[in-house]
């Protein structure tokens, strides 16, 4: 099946299918974590993971009504973003955030295609990320990513004490507006004591930044703790792509 054959909505195959009754099992897990929180389901941005699957995938979720996706390769979704832009036309298109560790050497080309961007844990990033921004004419969403575990090696995060040097960096950069905080549940770790303190952090950041009141936690397997600890966007991958074998 061509990309262009799933323009107009969603495609009636197995695939999309499958993928519609995926989204389904997640909507319903995202609501009962809502309403077991007291909070609005509006209030929980749910990002699809579709690193190392098809564009054509990212078609069907489109049509299926998911209007935000991410990538965590700068490689695989540049060539992404513009396949997916040219088979949904003048259709609806998904807002794309970045969600992998970010390099120096790689922050002008993810500016030119990324909404959002999740992972900036370094001060040094961010002229990068800022001057892709601006020569692309464009405003991008600004995470700062936080290492909650400080035994994890190459997992990326900036250390709670440089969280507010990193903020004040993203908050100067002319094209980069600073939104809020991103981490990772340490591996082996309870993931809801570990998401609380991602939501004090970001109490505390709202203190010089009232306008940083995106927290991005969660994830498949820990969705449900992220949403009872006040995480704003959930990052799901498998719950909804499956297991499917991955482009490479």
């Amino acid at each position: 099946m061509s990309l262009s054959a799933t323009t107009g909505g969603a495609v009636r195959d197995s695939r999309t299918a499958e993928l519609a009754a995926n989204l389904a099992r997640v909507e319903e897990r995202v609501a009962a974590a809502c309403a077991s929180a007291g909070r609005p389901r509006d209030d929980v941005t749910l990002v699809v993971v579709t690193k190392t699957f098809p564009a054509s995938d990212v078609v069907r979720l489109v049509g299926l009504g998911v209007r935000e996706v991410a990538e965590n390769r700068d490689q695989e979704a540049s060539d992404k973003v513009a396949e997916v832009a040219g088979a949904l036309g003048d259709g609806p298109t998904p807002r794309w955030h970045f969600v992998g560790q970010l390099q120096r050497n790689k922050a002008r080309s993810v500016a030119r295609y990324a909404d959002v961007v999740h992972s900036v844990d370094r001060v040094r990033l961010v002229p990068a990320l800022d001057a892709g921004a601006g020569a692309a004419g464009r405003l991008v969403d600004v995470l700062v990513q936080v290492n909650l575990d400080p035994t994890a090696v190459g997992r990326g995060g900036a250390e709670p004490d440089d969280v507010a040097a990193v903020a004040e960096a993203v908050a100067d950069a002319a094209s980069l507006r600073l939104r809020g905080l991103m981490a990772v549940a340490p591996l082996g770790a309870q993931p809801r004591p570990e998401f609380e303190r991602l939501v004090a952090l970001s109490e505390r950041l709202r203190g010089d930044h009232a306008d940083a009141d995106w927290v991005s936690a969660g994830m498949s397997s820990d969705l449900e703790a992220a949403v009872l600890a006040g995480a704003t966007h959930l990052r799901v991958g498998n719950a909804v792509l499956g297991s499917r074998a991955s482009l490479r």
